[in-house]
């Protein structure tokens, strides 16, 4: 679109509306695409998700399943103590952003649901690819921290790494049960140290009992990698979730990088079209993230 004609665009045409027909353009940019390939260039995931574009609209998560969590079935529950509220996850109580109203709560806990489903790309533990009760996490980009809720239990240990404050209050309000395995770090991991920031690398240093990885930090994905340079190179065993949705070529150059430092790594099943990302190119189709063990 002529840049002078987009501002116009932005203004007479409502973002609900906008985000409709970039869906269904890109629908067709991906169906196009794909068809210009030679089919022995087209694995059965990607034929997969190619056959429900022909009949069903863009989805981040292109499956049957993602109809499957409607947030109209979920309670939520206002906990007269905090002034905050909750849904039961797993029968533990998973508390929201205090500002959070219960409509976007319920859309918020819907998508977390469709995420973390058994089918879902975007899954950080598989059949094969779990924790124990000697596995210390750290759990990068926490937000809601459902993650570590379904987990706790099963764990030794987990740093909640979120430098969000209305997420950090959220996250004490959730884990207070278990306050005693639980530390919450308000700063984000980065390549640099400072009262906001903080490498993992120096974090590691204090903390040298971390046996697990998840990161899920909105694209910044690399920017922790980069501060994890002394941990990899020592040779210390560890699992990681490692998302690889937000940009076009992160499950490549990160699975090269981990595997240049001795890990073994495999692609989560399946692929997540991620269509906020308003530079996505070609392939278009996206692995939700790779995990990685050494």
């Amino acid at each position: 679109m002529n840049k002078y004609l987009f501002p116009i665009y932005r203004i007479l045409v409502p973002k609900p509306l906008r985000t409709i027909l970039l869906k269904s353009y890109l629908r067709k940019k991906i169906l196009n695409y794909y068809s210009s390939l030679p089919q022995n260039e087209i694995n059965e995931e990607q034929h997969e998700i190619l056959r429900y574009l022909e009949h069903n609209p863009i989805k981040i998560f292109p499956y049957p399943f993602q109809d499957n969590y409607s947030p109209e079935k979920i309670e939520v529950i206002l906990d007269p103590q905090t002034g905050m509220r909750y849904v039961l996850h797993e029968g533990k109580r998973l508390y929201f952003k205090r500002r959070w109203n219960e409509a976007r709560i319920k859309r918020a806990y819907s998508d977390l649901l469709r995420e973390q489903d058994q089918n879902s790309p975007h899954r950080y533990l598989s059949e094969y690819f779990t924790v124990g009760k000697d596995d210390v996490i750290a759990d990068i980009g926490a937000a809601e921290g459902n993650f570590s809720l379904s987990v706790i239990e099963q764990i030794r240990k987990v740093y909640l790494i979120e430098y969000d404050r209305e997420w950090a209050e959220a996250l004490k309000a959730t884990f207070a049960p278990w306050a005693e395995k639980v530390e919450i770090i308000n700063k984000y991991i980065s390549a640099s140290d400072d009262e906001s920031h903080i490498r993992f690398d120096t974090f590691f240093k204090r903390n040298k009992d971390i046996t697990f990885l998840k990161i899920d930090v909105d694209g910044a994905e690399s920017e922790v990698l980069s501060s994890c340079n002394v941990v990899f190179r020592s040779g210390n065993p560890f699992k990681i979730a490692l998302c690889t949705y937000h940009k076009t070529d992160d499950e490549k150059d990160f699975t090269l990088l981990l595997r240049n430092f001795g890990f073994r790594v495999i692609p989560s099943k399946g692929y997540m079209i991620h269509y906020y990302d308003k530079k996505i190119t070609a392939p278009y189709l996206r692995r939700g993230l790779i995990r990685a063990v050494r």
